[in-house]
């Protein structure tokens, strides 16, 4: 990504959506990483080192905070992985493509990140209270098995 699109990355949300639909945007992400198991192979007659193999990959859950969703959408897709749609399914699951885009100010994409087999696994609606000016955020995490990032 060039310095003049992370310059813009200022005030930034970020859009998220299932199989290309939307589901919400949300201020802040977490969960972007991916960590590698490695395996020591110590070689008979090598002592100054241990072979490290690379083994499996994991994928936290991702976490999208403070933002607000479509709950129309929202619900389905929850529906669809774990409620009454589900149970009609079989209690078969049907793992969907995620994407999340980074916007400018502006709307303009400036990047994305494709998660394959996603499914919500959490939501948090909005903390109400009398008298308070907080927003009324919403929290949504999901799992995955995998994503590559890529320019827009």
């Amino acid at each position: 990504m060039s310095d003049d699109k992370l310059g813009d990355a200022s005030s930034a949300t970020f859009l998220f959506e299932v199989d290309g639909v939307d589901i919400g945007r949300f201020e802040e992400v977490s969960g972007l990483e991916v960590s590698i198991e490695t395996e020591d192979i110590q070689e008979g007659g090598q002592n100054s080192f241990v072979h490290k193999m690379p083994g499996r990959m994991s994928w936290p859950n991702i976490v999208l905070k403070r933002g607000m969703t479509k709950q129309d959408n929202l619900l389905k897709w929850l529906n669809e992985s774990s409620g009454e749609q589900f149970s009609a399914n079989g209690n078969k699951l049907v793992r969907k493509t995620a994407a999340i885009t980074l916007l400018d100010r502006a709307g303009t994409r400036l990047r994305s990140w494709d998660f394959t087999d996603a499914y919500p696994v959490k939501w948090t609606g909005p903390r109400f209270a009398a008298g308070s000016t907080d927003a009324a955020d919403e929290e949504l995490e999901i799992t995955h098995h995998g994503f590559r990032a890529h320019d827009v």
